[in-house]
């Protein structure tokens, strides 16, 4: 989702976003509908109006999803300032581990052609569970019957594959990892880590399942997170990952809360380092947030009505190969 734009046209667009969960399908169309909640969202700031953010700050405080729009309704009109403080000091870090599924084979392209053990980068990292391809199992549901990677892991993650999809076979080869966050989550904080379960969307308890599967991953060696601003210090944490092997910068969900002129300025950026050879770019965002890389959708994707429901668009250095599922559930290869 893009956290820009009109609050009404937000929640419309959430509701069918949404349709997985329908208290939040039901929550958003009421927000849509609600003139006085939609001038009680109105009056925060930009990025805190998103309808993950106000919904979870909302359940926080103890509003029961699954549940009737009338009980959120209620709690944001009478709202003493405690769930506006929980808007403005909190952030929609989901760090969904199940898009993993999706990216690995972006990924294992990537150390297929170097040949050698790559060093991830991965910018808006939040708690760091997407820096850990390499410790799942996964099993991808194809046309042709099941592909599975089997690493002896214990945890596992699935997701179905429409195309000739390069599925890996054999675990990612990392040598090394590191992410950037303004705000880095914490995966041996309870706060941090209830936060994040909060974030689950109600009634999606696989994607709870998973997130605890990650969680429990990441304790056992925590990846390191930089705090910092991503534009501010790329190039710099690109410098150090060349030190270890081919650079892989990559993102899911997370360039979308730049705005425009950021949005832009990243991508020259990064464009900048893979061009020079300093290097690649792995990007999983929504359709309207990197034009330049869904313009390059092959034509079969391009025209795919998955894109206005807001699928994301997965790039290899600034080239569209996919539509992904917002949380790993499913890939198009193109």
């Amino acid at each position: 989702m893009d956290p820009y734009g009109p609050t009404r046209s937000q929640y419309e667009r959430f509701a069918r976003h949404a349709a997985e969960s329908p208290t939040f399908a039901a929550w958003s169309r009421g927000v849509a509908g609600d003139e006085e909640v939609l001038a009680w969202i109105d009056a925060l700031p930009d990025l805190r109006r998103q309808p993950n953010l106000v919904f979870a700050a909302a359940r926080w405080h103890g509003v029961p999803a699954p549940g009737p729009y009338a009980g959120l309704r209620a709690a944001l009109l009478g709202d003493d300032g405690t769930i506006r403080a929980t808007l403005l000091s909190r952030s929609t870090q989901t760090n969904e581990a199940g898009r993993l599924a999706t990216l690995l084979p972006a990924l294992g392209l990537i150390a297929e052609a170097e040949g050698v053990p790559l060093a991830l980068l991965e910018v808006g990292a939040s708690a760091g569970l997407c820096l850990l391809p390499d410790r799942w199992d996964y099993r991808w549901h194809t046309a042709d019957g099941e592909v599975r990677l089997d690493a002896g892991q214990g945890r596992e993650l699935r997701a179905r594959v429409e195309g000739f999809a390069p599925l890996p076979r054999r675990p990612l080869p990392v040598a090394w990892r590191r992410g950037v966050d303004l705000r880095p989550g914490d995966v041996t904080d309870d706060d941090a880590v209830a936060w994040l379960e909060n974030l689950v969307w109600p009634g999606q308890h696989d994607r709870l399942i998973t997130l605890r599967a990650a969680l429990a991953a990441a304790r056992e060696d925590p990846p390191p997170i930089v705090a910092g601003d991503l534009l501010e210090v790329l190039e710099a944490q690109v410098a150090a990952a060349g030190a270890h092997g081919p650079v892989v910068v990559y993102h899911s969900a997370v360039i979308a809360y730049l705005d425009d002129a950021d949005r832009d300025r990243f991508v020259a950026l990064v464009s900048g380092l893979q061009a020079r050879g300093a290097c690649h770019w792995v990007s999983n965002e929504a359709a309207s947030v990197l034009p330049s890389v869904t313009a390059t959708l092959p034509a079969p994707l391009a025209s795919d009505r998955r894109l206005a429901g807001g699928c994301f668009v997965l790039g290899v250095d600034g080239v569209a190969r996919a539509l992904t599922h917002g949380h790993g559930r499913w890939l198009a290869w193109g």
